[in-house]
C-alpha cells in the first residue's frame, strides 16, 4: 500500500503532494513498482497535528481520487480518513477501501457507513485524537488490551454486516516507542482474529527516534522492520517507498520455497 499524503504537514516531507501533476507522477511510480493499493489522506494524523475541517479534507482528496481514476482506472484506491462523510464521497468517486486511523472513535457514523458501502475497512487501534493520543499510552496489559479493543469493534462491525475487515495495531498511535516494538514482536498473537493484518511503520518515529536519525534517513531501518513484520504474519505493508517494500515481500516469500 503506497502512501499519498495530500497535506502540507505530513511528518515525512517527501510524501506530501499538493500538485496534481506531481501526484500522477508518484502514482505511476508506485504502480510500476508493484503497489497493490494507493492510500490517499488529506488530514495529517501525526501526534500534535492541527485539526482540518471536513470540507477542507474533502477538497484535498476528492480531486485526487477523481484524477487517479481517470488516468489509472486500474488503480485500487484506499481513502485514509476517520470521517464517514469523506469516506462516502470518495468511495462514490471510485475508492474501493476505507482506512480509518480512529477505528470508528472519531465519527459514530463510520461503521454503519462502511457496512452500507460494502467495501473493505481497515480498523486501526488508537485512542483519543492526534492532539491527545500520546498522553493515553497506559495499558494494563498492552497486547491483551489492544486485542480486546479490536475484537469488540470487529464484533460491532460484523453485527452491521461488514464483511471485509483488515486490522492495524496502530503503530505510533497512543503507543510509546517501546510499546510499538512489543506489539510488533507479538504480531502473531493477533492472528486469532482471523483478519488480514496491515502494518504501517514506514519512516515513523519509532524508527528514527530509536536510531537518532531523521525520517529522511529511515528507509533502511523501515525495510528491516517491514521484513520482520512479514515474517510475523503481516499481510499488507503501508509504505512511502514501494519498490523497497516489494523487494522485502519477494525475499520473504522465498523462505517458503521448498526443494524439489
Amino acid at each position: 500500500m503506497g502512501i499519498l499524503n495530500i497535506t502540507p504537514d505530513s511528518f515525512y516531507a517527501n510524501s506530501r503532494y499538493d500538485d496534481l501533476s506531481k501526484v500522477l507522477i508518484q502514482v505511476e511510480k508506485m504502480l510500476s513498482s508493484g503497489a497493490t493499493f494507493l492510500d490517499i489522506g488529506g488530514h495529517s494524523t501525526r501526534p500534535g497535528s492541527r485539526p482540518v475541517g471536513e470540507e477542507e479534507e474533502l477538497s484535498r482528496v476528492l480531486p485526487v481520487v477523481e484524477i487517479i481514476i481517470k488516468h489509472f482506472p486500474e488503480a485500487l484506491i484506499s481513502i485514509d480518513t476517520f470521517r464517514a462523510g469523506v469516506a462516502l464521497k470518495c468511495v462514490e468517486a471510485g475508492a474501493i477501501m476505507v482506512n480509518d486511523i480512529a477505528g470508528g472513535l472519531l465519527d459514530d457514523k463510520m461503521f454503519e457507513t462502511v457496512a452500507n458501502l460494502n467495501v473493505p475497512y481497515v480498523l486501526m487501534h488508537s485512542r483519543g485524537t492526534p492532539e491527545t493520543m500520546q498522553q493515553m499510552t497506559h495499558y494494563d496489559d498492552l497486547v491483551m488490551d489492544v486485542l480486546d479493543d479490536l475484537q469488540q469493534k470487529v464484533f460491532q462491525l460484523r453485527q452491521l454486516g461488514q464483511k471485509d475487515i483488515i486490522i492495524d495495531l496502530g503503530f505510533g498511535f497512543a503507543k510509546t516507542i517501546n510499546q510499538n516494538y512489543i506489539l510488533l514482536n507479538h504480531l502473531r498473537d493477533f492472528e486469532v482474529m482471523e483478519c488480514p493484518m496491515l502494518v504501517g511503520v514506514s519512516r515513523k518515529s519509532m524508527i528514527w527516534r530509536t536510531l537518532d536519525i531523521s525520517p529522511n534517513d529511515a528507509l533502511n531501518a523501515t525495510t528491516v522492520l517491514n521484513t520482520i513484520a512479514l515474517t510475523k504474519g503481516a499481510n499488507i505493508l503501508r509504505v512511502h517507498d514501494v519498490q523497497e517494500a516489494i523487494e522485502a515481500v519477494k525475499l520473504v516469500e522465498m523462505l517458503s520455497v521448498e526443494e524439489n
